[in-house]
């Protein structure tokens, strides 16, 4: 995080089909996404949308790819990120600018649907582990940190086992 950055976690709806590029071989994935406010309007006795503001949305290296193949139009998410000024100079000399919402994190809204999560599969460009004298004797790298919680299923059934209900 740097002082001076504009960070923002935005709720809305993918307005635009992804599109995926590599820049340089980096990922890139571009989508717009649309924020719809809503207020109770009383005379009306019901809710009235307010303008929409519109946001293009850039996620880079691993999120690219998993946003690429994880969203789709119409959609609705959750964006949190930060608030780029992308500057250039056209063919005549005009200065142009637009705001850009560079995405960290970028999930589907789940109070509005559900949705299926798949992990994956460890990076085959790990970087290579070079251990040094502050290493553990035989610790090894993984391009992923072990997994915090056991992946043991859990029951999803309303029923309690015979032991917990006597």
């Amino acid at each position: 995080m740097s002082l001076g950055d504009t960070y923002l976690t935005v709720l809305g709806w993918i307005g635009s089909d992804p599109d995926f590029r590599e820049i340089r071989q980096t990922p890139q994935t571009t989508f717009r996404l649309g924020s719809t406010p809503r207020q109770f309007d009383k005379t009306l006795n019901g809710y009235v949308d307010k303008p929409t503001t519109w946001f293009t949305v850039q996620c880079w290296r691993g999120l690219a790819r998993n946003a690429f193949e994880s969203i789709k139009i119409g959609q609705p998410v959750i964006v949190t990120g930060r608030l780029r000024t992308h500057e250039w100079t056209d063919d005549s000399g005009e200065q142009h600018s637009r705001v850009i919402l560079e995405a960290f994190t970028l999930g589907h809204d789940l109070s509005r649907g559900t949705t299926t999560f798949a992990k994956n599969a460890p990076r085959a460009e790990a970087v290579p582990f070079a251990p040094t004298e502050l290493t553990p004797a035989g610790a090894t790298a993984a391009p992923y940190p072990p997994d915090e919680f056991s992946t043991t299923p859990l029951p999803l059934s309303a029923e309690r086992p015979a032991a917990e209900a006597a």
